[in-house]
């Protein structure tokens, strides 16, 4: 039993952003949820001048960083992998188009690291997958 609402918290975040880019790098790489798949994605960032091998290992890293935040497996490295791509999402995309989502902003991207950050400072929860099998 759970005595304290820390672990359901940060199970909470996990669920959050875990599912936020899964469904997101879903999109990039295997063009479910309305995305446009792996080429589409890498050539939209060529036109920022992106390589495609660094857009390639974005996408991945969205998808697999999402489902090692979701379930818990490694979730610090997946939410550290997730910074970086949040980092370079601002500093390529939305860095120059202010503050609000409603304008391209920074604003999203930007509470996605401090919800990343949130994982990686907070520690092990009881909810990850491996302390359910105990």
């Amino acid at each position: 039993m759970v005595k304290n609402h820390y672990d359901i918290a940060l199970l909470l975040v996990r669920i959050v952003v875990g599912s936020t880019f899964v469904m997101h790098g879903a999109q990039k790489v295997l063009g479910w949820f309305g995305g446009s798949g792996l080429s589409g994605f890498v050539g939209w960032l060529q036109t920022a001048g992106v390589p495609a091998w660094l857009s390639t290992i974005a996408a991945y890293v969205e998808l697999l960083g999402g489902i090692s935040v979701l379930l818990g497996i490694l979730p610090e490295l997946g939410a550290l992998g997730i910074i970086c791509v949040m980092i370079g999402a601002i500093y390529l995309v939305h860095g120059g188009k202010g503050y609000f989502s409603q304008n391209g902003g920074f604003e999203y991207p930007l509470n996605l690291i401090v919800l990343c950050l949130a994982i990686i400072l907070g520690g092990t929860d009881k909810f990850r997958i491996w302390s359910l099998w105990k």
